[in-house]
């Protein structure tokens, strides 16, 4: 516009020039240029009201503009504002139902090590399977969160496939059997091959959850079938493929087309098989992250049919044996456990004592910090939420006091709360290691493996 308007005047300029030259050296009359002179303003006049008319318009429409980027900042703030509101609403649901949980499979545990007849054992095995079936549902809600919001970090393990996802489709052939369907898992692999690889076994068993579970779900009569075929291997790397198959109610071609987006499912189905549809998209994005596909075969009333591959590296490692359940702790070993809760005292007491540990039991951090100023330990188990002074502050307390600066008293963080904000703040607390409720026995005899050596160093 202002080129136009530019060109205008010129235009109109030089029009006066020529008419007043021409004029001048008589080439034209007075009556004439007078003519031409009327014609050239009205035509300025309309031209000025051309252009101040488009410029008014411009600026109703800057102003329009500002208006709008200023109503979409406000939206986009109360999204964040929601977004932060389902964040700490999932933090929270997480700890309240692990916390409990963790007691459940706590005294399942203890449980498990009476003397119990065949029937007895065999009800114990469902209670137990059907409680870690909730704690996959809780991890699955949580992790998939962190997946929407990018939170994406691969951890590389030496890693049991096998065995790690043998203890996996136990939980889901029982809730299969609930449902009324049969439930198959298949290992593939080389006799030959011993050797273990380095992968992300929580995303890998994360993606399964997700996958299972929609199979499950849509699946009202027939059977699932797992296969993981271990049974390409070049060089050092291990080509590893999971089959999820399903007899359940399949999918259109166009759901097929749109089924690694966001929303996949109509909501006639949502409602009637109560899911979100967000599963697939997660497990998608997951799989991506670990350098492989997720490729879909479905139709329509017949099933459907999920794979994929993933490239991994084989270690020196040979398969370990068995662990014996012995203890493993020195004599006269001494724990202080700061925990409020008496379920999961009786719980932790019980798994720190088979490993040979003297226990010492309070309620809060500053009878935490107030024992140890008097007692000697070995090693400071330390829930983070608890009243009075949570886990954090006596960590700080107890680190500024002379006898830590002198012995060095190994500092664990026990909490249901296992998120990365926790583990952080932990870490920042001066905490040495984080330990998750529901509390695993390998993890703990690792923690106390690795702390019981630099304590008995020292």
């Amino acid at each position: 516009m202002k080129k136009k308007l530019s060109f205008f005047i010129f235009t109109s300029i030089a029009a006066i020039l020529i008419i007043g030259y021409s004029f001048l050296e008589k080439e034209i009359y007075t009556e004439t240029a007078a003519v031409f002179l009327f014609i050239l303003a009205v035509i300025q006049v309309f031209g000025l009201q051309y252009f101040l008319k488009n410029q008014l318009k411009n600026e109703v429409i800057i102003t329009n503009s500002k208006l709008r980027i200023k109503e979409l900042l406000q939206s986009l703030n109360e999204v964040e504002q929601l977004t932060d509101q389902k964040s700490i609403y999932l933090t929270n649901m997480s700890y309240e139902i692990r916390t409990p949980l963790s007691t459940v499979l706590g005294m399942l545990n203890m449980l498990k090590q009476t003397d119990l007849d065949i029937d007895q054992k065999a009800q114990l095995e469902i209670a137990e399977y059907s409680s870690r079936h909730l704690l996959q549902l809780v991890k699955m809600i949580t992790d998939n969160a962190e997946v929407e919001n990018d939170n994406l970090e691969l951890n590389l393990v030496t890693t049991d496939l096998k065995s790690d996802l043998s203890k996996l489709f136990k939980v889901f052939e029982y809730q299969a059997f609930e449902k009324g369907l049969k439930f198959e898992y298949t290992f593939l692999s080389e006799e030959k091959d011993k050797f273990l690889v380095l992968a992300d076994s929580t995303r890998i068993q994360q993606v399964l959850i997700n996958l299972i579970n929609n199979a499950i779900k849509f699946t009202n009569s027939g059977k699932i079938s797992i296969i993981v075929d271990q049974s390409i291997g070049i060089d050092n790397e291990q080509i590893v493929t999971f089959y999820i198959k399903d007899t359940g109610v399949g999918m259109r071609p166009d759901e097929v087309k749109r089924v690694f987006s966001n929303s996949i499912y109509s909501t006639d189905i949502l409602r009637d098989y109560r899911g979100s549809g967000m599963g697939v998209y997660i497990s998608y994005k997951l799989i991506e992250l670990m350098g492989g596909e997720l490729k879909l075969e479905s139709k329509e009333n017949e099933g459907s049919t999920f794979y994929f591959s993933l490239q991994l590296k084989k270690t020196l490692n040979l398969r370990v044996n068995e662990i014996e359940n012995k203890p493993i702790l020195p004599d006269k070993f001494n724990v202080l456990i700061a925990e409020d809760n008496r379920m999961n005292q009786k719980v932790i007491k019980f798994l720190l004592e088979r490993q040979g540990a003297d226990c010492t039991f309070v309620k809060n951090g500053l009878e935490a910090l107030e024992l140890y100023k008097i007692l000697d330990f070995d090693m400071i188990f330390m829930d983070i939420y608890m009243p009075d002074m949570d886990g954090y502050e006596a960590t700080k307390f107890i680190k500024e006091t002379k006898k830590y600066k002198t012995k060095h008293t190994p500092i664990v963080a026990v909490s249901a709360s296992a998120f990365e904000d926790d583990i952080h703040n932990a870490k920042l607390a001066g905490i040495d290691d984080f330990l998750a409720k529901p509390i695993e026995v390998t993890k703990l005899k690792a923690l106390i493996k690795k702390y019981s050596k630099t304590n008995n160093t020292a």
